[in-house]
């Protein structure tokens, strides 16, 4: 068996797979975000190790028992702090906090060739931006800072003694060279850092130390290898085999990424898309992300009073309409690519005595999905070339949501079976190459085809001037917010 862990934002992943490459065993354990301020996203760190040895302990205990290595995937971005005692000092500062826009303006200035060196802009939900902002309004913090970890690396921290990270979750701290896959002493000097406040990078499917017997002897596993494992995006494609250049994947989980694998360095920070290291050896991975996508249907389920995203799912489905006059703008935490706007706002737009629940959830549907498509616009835009796109993420499971995003996108969509929780998969995959159980082709294949969407001309006719009105709605909002 090889064991994968997926730090997300809602919940803990743990999946066991066998020497067969088949799922056999999954276990989720929840987590809360704390937002005690407006545009701040905090979890404790606490909060994580707790959750993960719940998941870990809630899969079969004569399945954990043959485990033979270990491979973790997470959400990236996260600033976790330590002291010298590798004490937490403070919540951890999420991939979707955007209080430190204002420290991403004065990371260009104060270092101009940032974006060359990082490949990407300095955006709020990158880590370096966070400690510029905890150096400024945190400083006993700041000044009591040793060691910062991504959210995955901390829970490596705890398994196996170990300050090390792999190169897909570190590429997003933009404290990289991503082209020499390789810490900047330039971009952390600018932080006022050091590669000695820095984990040890690996390739993903290195080994970067062995788990501690009494953690090993607590989750009921034997003392085995941990692997690098990956950003949970490149976790996600390396468990959708998405590994070769023009295999693309949507991920439709709290936020919504257009990931595209390549075997060159390809930046272009001014669109917006993102440039990072894959979770395998000498590959990166151009990405487009949004940052509410699940989460903005989750949220919209909860406020319109269904007992659970799943019915929202089901009722517009069982509807199978799209909406003649609402709207829903779903920048619940700002948005990313292609707009760069922490102050984005979300909205529901052109409500009548007409609108409805179902209605309602059908606009978050396009509204996420529009979003998708100008990711994937502003992905294109750099040149890439999109051979491929299998489909990954909780929302994978919605048959009509694919429906709509296919016609929107007009890209023609894969679903593979176990796509809901790709990250876990990947990071188990990753696990199993770290300990030489079978070639890279062999193991990070694509999984067996569930479903193929094709683009229904009829929607297509549909969606195509209500994204039109759906891009204007926001350049109205963005104007609405600089003036607040």
């Amino acid at each position: 068996m090889y064991l994968g862990i997926d730090l997300g934002t809602s919940g803990v992943k743990a999946v066991l797979m066998d020497d067969a490459g088949l799922l056999v065993h999954e276990a989720t354990a929840p987590l809360e975000v704390s937002r005690p301020h407006p545009l701040w996203s905090e979890q404790d760190p606490a909060d994580w190790w707790a959750a993960t040895g719940d998941a870990v302990k809630s899969l079969p205990r004569d399945a954990r028992a043959k485990v033979r290595a270990v491979g973790l995937s997470g959400q990236m971005h996260g600033a976790t702090l330590l002291d010298e005692n590798h004490k937490v000092l403070r919540p951890a500062i999420l991939w979707n906090d955007g209080r430190s826009a204002d420290d991403c303006v004065w990371l260009e200035k104060e270092l101009p060739s940032f974006s060359k060196i990082t490949g990407n802009k300095a955006m709020p939900g990158f880590t370096a931006p966070k400690l510029v902002w905890v150096r400024r309004h945190e400083p006993e913090i700041f000044k009591a800072t040793k060691l910062v970890l991504l959210p995955k690396d901390y829970l490596r921290l705890l398994m196996t003694g170990d300050a090390a990270s792999d190169m897909s979750d570190s590429a997003g701290t933009v404290w990289m060279d991503v082209a020499k896959r390789d810490w900047s002493n330039d971009v952390l000097a600018a932080c006022d850092l050091t590669r000695g406040h820095m984990p040890k990078l690996f390739e993903g499917s290195d080994q970067t130390g062995k788990m501690l017997p009494k953690i090993a002897e607590d989750w009921g596993i034997p003392v085995v290898p941990v692997a690098g494992g990956g950003g949970d995006n490149a976790a996600g494609a390396v468990g959708a085999g998405v590994t070769k250049p023009g295999e693309a994947m949507i991920s439709l989980g709290t936020s919504g990424v257009v990931f595209l694998a390549d075997d060159q360095y390809r930046p272009n920070p001014e669109s917006g898309v993102h440039t990072f290291c894959h979770a395998l050896p000498k590959a990166w991975h151009e990405m487009a992300v949004m940052l509410s996508a699940a989460s903005a249907i989750d949220w919209v389920a909860g406020v319109t009073g269904y007992k659970s995203p799943a019915d929202l799912y089901e009722a517009t489905a069982d509807r199978a309409k799209t909406t003649t006059s609402e709207y829903f703008l779903p920048y619940l935490s700002g948005e990313r690519t292609p707009h760069n706007n922490a102050n984005a706002k979300g909205m529901f737009f052109g409500l009548t005595h007409e609108s409805d629940t179902v209605s309602l959830g059908q606009a978050a549907l396009e509204g996420v999905a529009f979003g998708l498509a100008d990711g994937l616009q502003a992905l294109r835009a750099t040149g890439a070339s999109i051979e491929t796109i299998s489909v990954i993420g909780g929302g994978s499971r919605s048959g009509w949501w694919g429906d709509i995003i296919a016609a929107i996108t007009g890209e023609t969509l894969t679903y593979r079976e176990g796509s809901a929780i790709g990250p876990a998969v990947g990071a188990a995959r990753l696990a199993r190459l770290c300990v030489g159980d079978g070639t890279l082709a062999e193991i990070a294949t694509a999984p067996p085809v569930s479903d193929v969407v094709e683009p229904k001309p009829d929607l297509q006719a549909l969606f195509s001037a209500r994204h039109d009105i759906f891009q204007k709605l926001y350049q109205t909002t963005k104007t609405l917010t600089q003036e607040n």
